[in-house]
């Protein structure tokens, strides 16, 4: 079954919209190459590495892109693990309050970030821990579990437990169903989730 290409107008927007939004990243891009020392000098008058070698021999910017680096890859790892199995147990068992639960892992994204940090630096110092590379990890954690569930649970959602049954009834155990059922059903959607916790972190 083929679907219907969008109308002309629709792809015009859609790439309209596009460009808009990338359109600040090809500026900078461009002034990064560009020989004076003004921020905003209009045109370029030249190309020039120069400020790549300074950037790569400034101490304070390789500590914050490490630190940087460290943060994304430990809330996106937090996020992996806790995103998949909190989609996991939702979609597997039926308990009351389980709306409500779902709920509450949408609402660190769902309510403005100030509230959220705000609300995270208040249990912080309730359990006398101090700003730090933990505290960040969690609170980025936080907001990126929300982009895991919501990509595998709608997976979940679309994945028949008869699948699953089958597997069992062959004679896999738990964990041969998981790695050669439930995962490759689950791969891409874990990959789109990574890729949003990428444009969050």
């Amino acid at each position: 079954m083929h679907s219907e290409r969008a109308p002309w107008y629709l792809r015009l927007a859609t790439w309209g919209g596009v460009i808009f939004l990338h359109f600040p990243l090809l500026i900078i891009a461009i002034y990064a190459f560009n020989t004076e020392d003004a921020a905003f000098s209009f045109p370029p008058q030249g190309l020039t590495l120069r400020w790549f070698s300074e950037a790569a021999g400034c101490s304070d910017i390789l500590q914050a892109v490490t630190l940087s680096l460290k943060i994304a890859a430990l809330s996106t790892a937090i996020a992996l693990v806790l995103g998949t199995l909190a989609a996991g147990a939702l979609w597997r068992s039926a308990f009351f309050g389980k709306n409500a639960v779902s709920l509450l892992l949408l609402l660190p994204i769902a309510l403005p970030g100030i509230i959220t940090g705000l609300a995270l630096l208040t249990a912080f110092k309730a359990v006398g821990l101090e700003p730090g590379l933990l505290t960040i990890v969690v609170g980025h954690a936080t907001f990126c579990v929300v982009v895991v569930f919501n990509n595998v649970i709608a997976r979940f959602r679309r994945t028949s437990w008869s699948m699953v049954e089958a597997s069992m009834d062959l004679g896999a155990t738990g964990w041969q169903t998981f790695r050669y059922v439930v995962l490759p059903n689950l791969g891409r959607r874990c990959w789109r989730g990574n890729a949003g916790i990428r444009s969050v972190v």
